[in-house]
Parts: structure tokens; C-alpha cells; sequence
């Protein structure tokens, strides 16, 4: 049996490391759909049908709310971090002062188009530099904004942590600091018309067990 679920890349480190102990011990195997977020709000909505979904918890109501996916159960949560280029001058981000400082000091930043991204378009918005800084923002989608970083198209980058630590060739500055973080919870749904509702639930139950709190925070993430 194989079990569909599409998901965004913000549980991938995690996800990628569980998956495998679930295929041994239940003999089911799993198909994963890796979709950013604004396209797979829209390929669900449209009526495309996997067994399960994984995506931020408001995602998934939202989803919910269009009779698309049923019972959310949340798998984690993550705060937004900062990435250098690997051996650039990591800049002070340890106030959100700071931030606005590093941020209109940068040539180029770059975030995505997913829960990290709306956010600082919405942070920069309330801070009032949103025209200020809108020629040096590079917006990407389904790529780490962290690979962008390191390929020096970017000075700064932004995106949950969990997200930034796996891209080799950047260093993390930390997270965002505690006046300006944005905690996310990112959540799993079983699909309305899943073909295999209850496997689907059990993947659900395997990511959510105690066993698999430390893959969790190892990727950047706190269990939910």
C-alpha cells in the first residue's frame, strides 16, 4: 500500500528521517508530494486528492473550512531564523531594532513565499521601510532561501530555521528575537477522499509519538 501525502519543505529534515522506521514497521510505503505552500493551498482547493496533507496549522484549517481535509493534528512548531552566507560578518539581530537595521543595511534580501515570508512582508509593512527595501528583496519559491544565500544572490536570508539549518554553504545568525519571532505550528490532515484514511492516520500517529520528539528538535523544530 502506498500512502500519498503533500507537504511543504518545512518538515522535510524531520519528515525524511521518521518516514523510513514507519515503511519498515507498518510495510506500507510512502509517496510525498514536496509542493510550496501557495501551490498546494491551490492544487487542494482545486480538488487534488492525496491521503494526506502537512502544512501550517492555519493552511490546514483553511483547508478544512473548504471540506477538503478533516482533523488537524499538530506535528511541530518553528520560529523564523536569519542566514549569512557561509564566513560573511553575521550582523546583530539580537533586538527587532536591530533587525530593521540589519535589514536596511543589507544589499539583497531573500525569503519565501511561504508562513516565513508573508510574515516579514508584513513585519516590513508595520515598520514602514516595506518601499524602502522592496528593489533589494528577492521573494523565491519552491528553493530554500537559504540556497540563494549561498549562492551569493542574497545577503540576508529568512525562513523558519528548520528550513535554513540542512543548505550547506550558509551560516545561521540565530533566530528572529523574541519582540519580533513568529512561531509557526505546522500541522497533518488526513484528506476527505483519501484512498487509505487509517495508514494515513497512523503516519500521522508515528510522527507525532514521543519516539520522535528528538528527530524533531534535532531539525530545528519543537514537538507540538
Amino acid at each position: 500500500m502506498e500512502i500519498r501525502v503533500m507537504q511543504t519543505a518545512a518538515f522535510k529534515a524531520a519528515y525524511e528521517e521518521l518516514v523510513p522506521g514507519f515503511e519498515k514497521s507498518s510495510g506500507h510505503k510512502v509517496a510525498t508530494l514536496w509542493t510550496p505552500s501557495v501551490d498546494m493551498m491551490k492544487k487542494l482547493k482545486d480538488g487534488e486528492i492525496v491521503d494526506m496533507a502537512i502544512m501550517s496549522a492555519t493552511a490546514i484549517d483553511e483547508l478544512i473550512k473548504h471540506g477538503r481535509l478533516i482533523a488537524r493534528t499538530n506535528l511541530a512548531t518553528s520560529g523564523i531564523g536569519v542566514a549569512v552566507r557561509a564566513g560573511a560578518p553575521k550582523p546583530d539581530i539580537s533586538s527587532g531594532e536591530a533587525l530593521k537595521r540589519a535589514v536596511l543595511a543589507a544589499k539583497s534580501v531573500v525569503y519565501s513565499t511561504g508562513p516565513s515570508g508573508i510574515y516579514l512582508k508584513d513585519l516590513f509593512e508595520r515598520w514602514g521601510i516595506a518601499s524602502e527595501v522592496a528593489a533589494k528583496l528577492v521573494v523565491v519559491k519552491g528553493e530554500p532561501a537559504g540556497a540563494v544565500c549561498a549562492r551569493g544572490e542574497a545577503e540576508l536570508a529568512f525562513q523558519q530555521v528548520c528550513e535554513l539549518l540542512p543548505v550547506p554553504g550558509i551560516d545561521l545568525v540565530g533566530p528572529l528575537s523574541s519582540d519580533v519571532q513568529k512561531i509557526t505550528t505546522f500541522s497533518a490532515a488526513v484528506h476527505r477522499g483519501a484512498a487509505h484514511p487509517d495508514s494515513a492516520v497512523a503516519l500521522i500517529k508515528y510522527l507525532t509519538a514521543p519516539a520522535a520528539a528528538a528527530t524533531i528538535r534535532k531539525a530545528g523544530m519543537e514537538p507540538a
